[in-house]
């Protein structure tokens, strides 16, 4: 019998980050490369230390996070991935609490026309409005 369905919650709680030197080419990033694989977690803090109002691009974010961890690159594949478990976590939090203090602003990264966000299981347009609101209160 299959294992029930891990929550976002569940799914917060990954691995923990950590790196590895690249055997072959992969998703751009050269052979030998050290390649930084995030967690959810770590992604979560990261995107609460981006300035309210203010936007990166998914390819900034995860430069900084090689920065920021001494490595060459990021894996693309799993923070695509890990954003989205924080973005679909945060929406819970959102709904449970009704209010944005608490939750990781995930719309600072994450553009409502990415194919990403149509995966997501609320309305894209939501990540506009949280945008333009920080806009206005910044």
């Amino acid at each position: 019998m299959p294992s029930a369905k891990k929550t976002w919650a569940e799914k917060m709680k990954a691995k923990p980050p950590h790196h590895v030197i690249l055997e072959k080419d992969f998703a751009g990033i050269p052979k030998g490369s050290k390649l930084h694989i995030s967690s959810p977690l770590e992604i979560a803090a990261e995107l609460k230390a981006i300035p309210a109002g203010s936007t990166m691009s998914i390819q900034a974010f995860r430069h900084r996070l090689a920065e920021k961890n001494k490595c060459d690159a990021t894996c693309p594949v799993s923070t695509s991935i890990f954003l989205r478990v924080v973005a679909e976590y945060s929406w819970e939090e959102f709904n449970r609490s009704n209010s944005t203090q608490n939750i990781s602003p995930f719309w600072r990264v994450l553009e409502s026309s990415s194919p990403m966000a149509k995966k997501l299981n609320f309305d894209a347009a939501w990540i506009d409005l949280q945008r333009e609101l920080e806009k206005q209160n910044a």
